[in-house]
């Protein structure tokens, strides 16, 4: 079953002398609970294809289509709530709140969506995580490997259908790399879970059910049965 579509996606930045067209026209289609990831060149349009899929942007032309609803023409108050519900996130740099806890910051997507049983969820997620010594730490007491745990237990508090993370792995070592690409997969298939996920590593993109290539924000190969 197909969760997540893009029609004709085209973002255009009007900054400048003139017009910079990042994406041109792309269409991609991705199933329930499948991992995907999408890599190219650095400048190909990855991060912004990312954005546009997941709600953080908007296009200038064409359709992101969730289950169907076009998210594109939602409210920005409906496309947040939107997102909270259905979405999770993982970034690069983290983006912990640094005047939270690590526990706080699991929690804080959950207590948005006024959801009681925010904390037991939160410390299961620790558990599962292997950091359930960090959950009092703040931010700036934790390493990289940890920080980037926590990310993901934020992701995954609200039990989202679809999982985007880019460049998760960027700044951190081989090993603590090698575990966050694991536990986010193990994620993806034990929950269901669809995962879609930007990195130029190639051993990452191995690792995936298929594989968008994106070349100066075209898809250069619509999708890739990866090894």
């Amino acid at each position: 079953m197909t969760i997540l579509e893009a029609r004709k996606l085209t973002k255009v930045y009007n900054g400048g002398s003139q017009p910079v067209a990042v994406l041109d026209g792309v269409e991609l289609s991705v199933a329930k609970g499948e991992f995907v990831v999408i890599t190219g060149d650095s400048g190909s349009g990855k991060t912004t294809l990312l954005s546009l899929l997941s709600g953080l942007d908007t296009p200038s032309d064409g359709k992101v289509l969730v289950r169907g609803a076009d998210i594109t023409l939602m409210s920005e108050n409906d496309l947040a709530f939107f997102r909270n519900q259905t979405f999770g996130f993982v970034f690069q740099s983290f983006h912990l709140i640094p005047s939270l806890t690590a526990l706080e910051n699991v929690m804080f997507p959950a207590e948005l969506a006024l959801d009681s049983h925010a904390r037991p969820k939160a410390l299961d997620l620790f558990k599962q995580l292997g950091v359930s010594h960090c959950r009092d730490r703040f931010p700036y007491q934790l390493s990289g490997g940890e920080k980037q745990r926590v990310a993901i237990g934020r992701a995954l508090v609200n039990a989202p259908e679809i999982l985007f993370a880019d460049e998760p792995t960027g700044n951190l070592d081989a090993q603590n790399s090698r575990e966050v690409i694991a536990l986010l997969e193990s994620a993806c298939r034990s929950r269901a879970m669809t995962l879609v996920l930007v990195s130029h590593n190639e051993t990452i993109a191995q690792r995936a059910d298929r594989r968008f290539v994106l070349d100066e924000g075209r898809l250069a190969v619509g999708c890739e049965d990866a090894p």
